[in-house]
């Protein structure tokens, strides 16, 4: 168990979905946060729900001068979350550039840009704790992800190497893979969606995981199963099943 009282974390991507339902729960945990999104309103009205202490510091994850600018307010922290996240089910055949960019740009290299205004200060103190949100959708590719499985395998792949170079030193890093979860984005699928998880239940998953010393979660349990598994399966048997 971790100590979170006192402790200070920024949650990027925290007005609306998974990152509000965790923000609340640390919020009760007694930690003191920061939290940002594009939309300063949605954060006054998380602000005014969260019963702890809290910032809310506006920053758009595609424009660095925003970041560098966020990162001034928020100075050092004890840890930071990553939940910014944008996603439209699309087919390559119907390729939409603006909206691919956008979930690269966001998903992923938003990511590398939150990062790189606070794992300088976090290797220098020897102390901190990341947390970076996958998914189910990153093991393997999947029909009509090519987007947003690929960012977020993108985001598997550098937890994986962050964890590497940094699981003998004081900055812990840690992988959520969550499956479904209902918010505006899944409500844009036209199929069902097994397991799918309220941002509340999910948000209890991932605290979980924060307090424990385990590198990556995957969630559902046992739906997870079944993506983890498919890395193993022949090419014939994969895209047999999951097309």
């Amino acid at each position: 168990m971790r100590e979170w009282v006192g402790k200070r974390y920024w949650l990027v991507g925290a007005s609306e979905g998974l990152g509000r339902a965790l923000a609340l729960v640390m919020s009760r945990a007694g930690v003191e946060l920061v939290v940002s999104a594009r939309s300063q309103d949605r954060l006054d009205t998380l602000l005014a729900e969260l019963p702890g202490p809290a910032t809310a510091v506006a920053c758009d994850v595609t424009d660095q001068d925003s970041m560098d600018a966020a990162a001034e307010v928020v100075g050092d922290v004890d840890g930071i979350v990553y939940l910014a996240g944008v996603y439209w089910p699309m087919s390559s055949k119907k390729w939409d550039a603006a909206k691919i960019t956008a979930m690269a740009d966001i998903n992923l290299t938003g990511c590398v840009r939150a990062l790189g205004v606070v794992m300088p200060g976090m290797v220098a103190r020897d102390a901190g704790h990341v947390v970076l949100t996958g998914s189910l959708s990153g093991f393997r590719g999947l029909p009509k992800a090519a987007g947003y499985g690929a960012s977020k395998a993108g985001v598997m792949y550098l937890a994986e190497s962050m964890h590497a170079d940094l699981r003998k030193t004081g900055v812990d890093v840690q992988l959520v893979n969550p499956g479904f979860i209902e918010t505006r984005l899944t409500e844009k699928n036209d199929f069902k969606m097994p397991f799918i998880m309220t941002p509340e239940a999910a948000a209890r998953e991932v605290f979980e995981h924060m307090n424990d010393d385990a590198f990556k979660k995957s969630f559902p349990r046992v739906f997870s199963w079944l993506f983890r598994a498919s890395q193993f399966w022949p090419d014939w048997l994969y895209y047999r099943v999951f097309s």
